[in-house]
């Protein structure tokens, strides 16, 4: 069933477990998914980001979603991932999004404020949720001195003022991840999750999370996230099947099972996210 992210990431926060989200870049990612959580019956949350436009559409992703999960129990949430601006925003709540994130994080704080605000405004009387980034997760790739980038990380007096200035369900925070491959394991500051969590109430989002590792992700949820992003790592899953299989199978074969190693990779997330069964 669709669903916003407000109760089940409540949920999580009230019992100190996380949800997965899983970037659905192509049909296959999203039918495997969406077959794990209905398979362990677990929450998941569906993301799609504009980065993979030229992969499968916004359309596609909510006509795809809205027909898979047509007899299936489990609460599904379908999230616009690093959304760029507020038509975009509004574009996915039109068809049928039922959660949005705005990505003002390399914006100034008071615009990231304003338009994020301008958001929620939009979004809360059509009973869609809303995630925003404050502080800047980067790229794996990155190059630069630790302290630069800790200059980046979430700053706990900033989200106490934003999330009371702009009303937001869900606050993405930095604290040492990155997106894509890494070139290095990250160092998570976990002080700094544990001086976030300490003086906020809503639920926080680690964004990614692929590479990580499962234990320093285990950890993070220990200490206070609730919904952890995952692309890469189901993308890499994939890959290797396809790597081993390739030319000794036919296409419907393979398709079918790529979306068994998706599905093992994100049963693994799951585990170690603590992510409970919904009632």
């Amino acid at each position: 069933m669709l669903v916003n992210t407000k109760e089940m990431l409540q949920i999580a926060n009230d019992k100190n477990y996380a949800v997965p989200h899983a970037n659905a870049v192509d049909q296959h990612t999203l039918k495997a998914a969406i077959k794990t959580c209905k398979e362990l019956h677990m929450p998941l949350i569906i993301g799609w980001a504009e980065a993979h436009e030229k992969f499968i559409t916004m359309e596609e992703v909510a006509h795809l979603c809205k027909l898979y999960l047509k007899d299936i129990d489990v609460p599904v949430a379908l999230h616009l991932d690093h959304g760029s601006s507020i038509d975009v925003a509004k574009k996915a709540i039109s068809l049928g999004f039922t959660s949005v994130m705005f990505d003002g994080s390399m914006l100034p704080i008071e615009e990231n404020i304003q338009k994020t605000k301008e958001i929620v405004e939009y979004a809360h009387p059509l009973n869609v949720t809303v995630e925003a980034e404050l502080g800047h997760v980067g790229n794996g790739s990155d190059e630069g001195i630790e302290e630069t980038k800790a200059d980046l990380y979430t700053k706990p007096e900033e989200a106490v003022r934003f999330i009371k200035e702009t009303g937001i369900d869900s606050l993405a925070v930095a604290i040492g991840t990155a997106h894509g491959e890494y070139k290095q394991a990250p160092s998570i500051d976990y002080m700094r999750l544990g001086e976030i969590k300490e003086v906020v109430d809503i639920p926080l989002v680690l964004h990614g999370s692929s590479g990580t590792g499962l234990d320093k992700l285990n950890k993070c949820v220990e200490g206070g996230i609730n919904k952890v992003n995952i692309c890469t790592d189901l993308l890499k899953a994939a890959s290797a099947y396809l790597k081993e299989n390739a030319g000794q199978k036919l296409y419907d074969s393979l398709s079918v099972e790529v979306e068994d190693a998706i599905k093992d990779c994100l049963k693994q997330y799951y585990k170690a996210l603590k992510t409970q069964k919904s009632e």
